[in-house]
């Protein structure tokens, strides 16, 4: 749990600092790696199931209805706002306990450590789906970037199963690791916005 904890930690940074630097004008924009999306949809659920959704969870609590359906970027703050959330949600689970046992995701249950897993997995990845949808540069330590590639290739083929993951995109073995874990989430590591 202290090295997972500590890869939310600098996951949940990186996100804040990436969210602070988006503009105002780029919220309109069309264009992201997740093709379905355009940069105020990917934002949503990006701080929804990135902040609300990750203490929620350590709560054991369902998401409400008010939030699932909220445009959080219609507030001029949202990016305060969602560091602020991204702060609850890391102290939610800082302690040792919350990882322990099962969680329950409204008709089955995993156990928490593998549901964090998953949730350190989606801030990185989303985190570089905004950095890269509005022009910034997506920074990660090594350690936590080889747990990201780890937790993806251990949930791809259930992912790609209810479409969250496109088909690999093929990159190296030599490509630095979280190039890996994009590519093997479906994602092209090369993606640019132009």
């Amino acid at each position: 749990m202290k090295n997972e904890h500590a890869h939310l930690t600098e996951c949940a940074a990186e996100a804040a600092r990436i969210a602070r630097a988006v503009r105002a004008e780029q919220l309109d924009a069309s264009a992201t790696p997740c093709g379905d999306w355009d940069v105020r949809g990917l934002i949503n659920h990006w701080v929804l199931y990135t902040s609300y959704g990750l203490e929620h969870r350590a709560l054991r609590k369902d998401l409400p209805d008010e939030l699932t359906t909220r445009d959080f970027t219609a507030d001029a703050d949202w990016a305060e706002k969602y560091a602020a959330q991204l702060d609850r949600a890391v102290a939610a689970w800082s302690d040792p306990a919350v990882w322990e046992g099962e969680i329950d995701l409204g008709g089955s249950t995993s156990p928490a450590s593998e549901i964090a897993a998953m949730l350190i997995e989606e801030t990185a990845l989303h985190s570089w789906d905004v950095a890269r949808a509005t022009g910034q540069e997506f920074r990660l330590s090594d350690a936590a970037a080889a747990f990201v590639l780890d937790v993806v290739d251990g949930s791809a083929a259930l992912y790609r199963q209810y479409d969250g993951f496109a088909d690999e995109v093929p990159v190296p073995d030599s490509a630095p690791v979280f190039e890996r874990a994009l590519a093997h989430s479906g994602r092209d590591p090369h993606w640019t916005a132009v």
